[in-house]
């Protein structure tokens, strides 16, 4: 029997239609920066993570890949207060679609509307 990973999830694309926008985005409501990679005829933007220790993700443009509400959700981990980074969303271009609402012992969650039209999850800790 094969064992259990850790974590169910070990990589995530965001599709995007302007890097430039997006990243500025991301590094605007998480207070962090990308860090750019390019693989054949794609450009990419990656989250800073460690990939020994947990899940890593990158903005995308690529063809056949489009920006849009109704495909993957992913959450991202919010370090800090998730009200600290959702006062950033609108100023920076996007849209609270779902307000922080709790999920108990998990934590917090909200829902947002990024600069390219994906829904994206924010989680908090408690």
């Amino acid at each position: 029997m094969i064992p259990v990973k850790k974590d169910a999830i070990n990589w995530f694309e965001i599709a995007v239609a302007e890097m430039p926008r997006a990243k500025k985005f991301y590094e605007t409501i998480l207070g962090a920066s990308l860090i750019d990679a390019e693989m054949p005829n794609t450009q990419m933007a990656m989250f800073p993570c460690d990939p020994r220790e947990g899940v890593g993700g990158a903005l995308v443009l690529m063809e056949g890949m489009a920006p849009g509400v109704g495909g993957t959700m992913v959450y991202l981990n919010v370090n800090g207060e998730l009200d600290e980074v959702l006062s950033r969303i609108e100023s920076a271009g996007g849209k609270i679609c779902r307000p922080k609402f709790s999920i108990g012992e998990h934590g917090f969650i909200a829902i947002i509307m990024d600069t390219e039209g994906n829904a994206v999850g924010l989680h908090s800790l408690p």
